[in-house]
């Protein structure tokens, strides 16, 4: 398999650790080792003393059960951990597609989502949102790009980059087509949990479908990057079986220690991820206000959840703009031609607490810089 260039993480590489200023993660505000440990009574000693051997293939018992416990008909023996949710992303595609088959994907998407599947073979359409319509999908359109040779559709609700969040009655509708049609969902849901309101969040796809994939990892919603542990829960036999004996050929099993942090941390999912929302809502307020002071510079529409969301520039080319910011302010932004969207949109991140100090710098700069 030749795989292109991962545009996006090539940039990241190129400016995230040397940028002062990220304004563009996805990622939610991370926690001290010290403090998650705090969460569970007695953990610091049992991470003293934990074994630094093999892990189980299908990730450590405590851990699944835990990840289990974010859905509603999952149990742990639907759980299958990986090295974060890139992993999760190569080996499904691989276990799931042939050369000649067909995928659609919701864009602007991760390009993982869409490449690997390229890189096998597959022929892959993409889904666009609607940005004048807050980046909504039409299952209209959807209909419209099924084929015989569809085997599998990816949605990523909440959306990245653009925040979009349909309601239940728009999954239930997928699944049913799914159902009809016979293609299985790929159901990216890292952000699910970071619901501005609670009442929004959507059922997961592996709990009303029994063929589709849900995808979790620690790192958006929980900000536990650095542990690497993603995971998948689906009912289908098939696909869980054959994503496990794929897995012997990229990781085995995962860290040790990784698994054990983020076994605490999902035991308290609740607590962090309430944590990591009142920073988000106070980010919000100050993105509102930020964007209607350069709302003929900006077309700012507020997510209903998740940490990124993909705000339009009304003047100029999105590039020359992220290129400039960077380089005079420090200020970095993620320009959407890494997505390969046409908008002229760029991502902003609002999960890390230091949000508000960056928006008082890239006003300055807008006053300096722009007429």
């Amino acid at each position: 398999m030749k795989l292109p260039p991962f545009r996006l993480e090539r940039y990241f590489a190129q400016h995230e650790f040397s940028a002062p200023f990220l304004l563009c993660t996805s990622d939610c505000e991370s926690m001290e080792l010290q403090d998650l440990l705090t969460l569970s009574p007695g953990a610091q000693e049992r991470f003293l003393s934990l074994r630094l051997g093999y892990t189980e293939s299908s990730g450590d018992p405590a851990l699944r059960q835990s990840a289990a416990a974010l859905y509603e008909n999952i149990t742990a023996d639907h759980v299958l951990v990986h090295a974060g949710a890139e992993e999760a992303i190569f080996n499904f595609m691989n276990v799931a597609l042939d050369s000649g088959d067909h995928v659609i994907v919701h864009g602007p998407c991760y390009q993982s989502l869409a490449e690997v599947a390229r890189g096998i073979g597959a022929g892959v359409s993409e889904w666009p949102g609607d940005p004048a319509c807050n980046w909504e999908l039409d299952l209209g359109v959807l209909h419209t790009l099924l084929t015989p040779r569809t085997k599998v559709v990816v949605v990523n609700f909440p959306h990245n980059p653009t925040g979009f969040l349909p309601g239940p009655e728009f999954l239930h509708a997928l699944s049913a087509l799914s159902e009809q049609h016979g293609f299985i969902i790929f159901s990216d849901e890292v952000y699910r949990g970071l619901e501005l309101d609670p009442s929004d969040r959507l059922p997961a796809a592996a709990d009303i479908n029994d063929r589709a994939v849900s995808l979790g990892v620690m790192s958006k919603t929980f900000g536990l990057a650095g542990l690497r542990i993603g995971w998948v829960a689906t009912r289908n036999t098939r696909i869980y079986n054959e994503m496990s004996a794929f897995k012997d050929y990229t990781t085995i099993c995962s860290s040790a220690p990784s698994e054990f942090l983020a076994t605490i941390a999902l035991q308290n999912a609740g607590k962090i991820a309430q944590r990591n929302i009142r920073i988000i809502h106070n980010n919000l307020d100050h993105l509102d206000r930020f964007f209607t002071d350069h709302a003929d510079l900006f077309q700012w529409c507020r997510p209903k959840a998740g940490s990124v969301a993909f705000p339009v520039l009304r003047k100029g080319t999105v590039d020359d703009f992220c290129t400039d910011l960077v380089e005079k302010a420090g200020i970095l932004l993620l320009p959407g031609t890494l997505y390969n969207d046409g908008s002229n949109a760029f991502r902003v991140g609002f999960g890390r607490k230091n949000v508000p100090e960056v928006l008082e710098k890239f006003d300055a700069y807008l006053k300096k810089h722009t007429p």
